[in-house]
């Protein structure tokens, strides 16, 4: 968990401001899950749902920005392979 300033957690809970640097963004991903957990109990499943979901968000994050990012610099500066 990162460990972020303690007015900077009260602007992120409150919404009053965006994430600016990984750590903030650790911070909101870990309270959203945080609260998932707390609705839905201590279980596997809820682990499940929440690993899950992350895992899902990263593989769809890779595919639909990352990916096509890495096709354009592989056309400007050629490919390793």
């Amino acid at each position: 968990m990162p460990y972020i300033k303690q007015e900077k957690r009260t602007e992120l809970l409150q919404g009053y401001c965006f994430a600016e640097n990984p750590g903030e963004l650790n911070f909101a991903l870990t309270l959203l899950c945080l609260e998932y957990f707390n609705n839905k109990g201590k279980s596997y499943q809820t682990y499940n749902d929440i690993i899950g979901a992350l895992e899902c968000c990263k593989l769809e994050m890779y595919r639909r920005s990352v990916a096509p990012y890495e096709d354009t610099k592989i056309s400007d500066n050629g490919d390793v392979f």
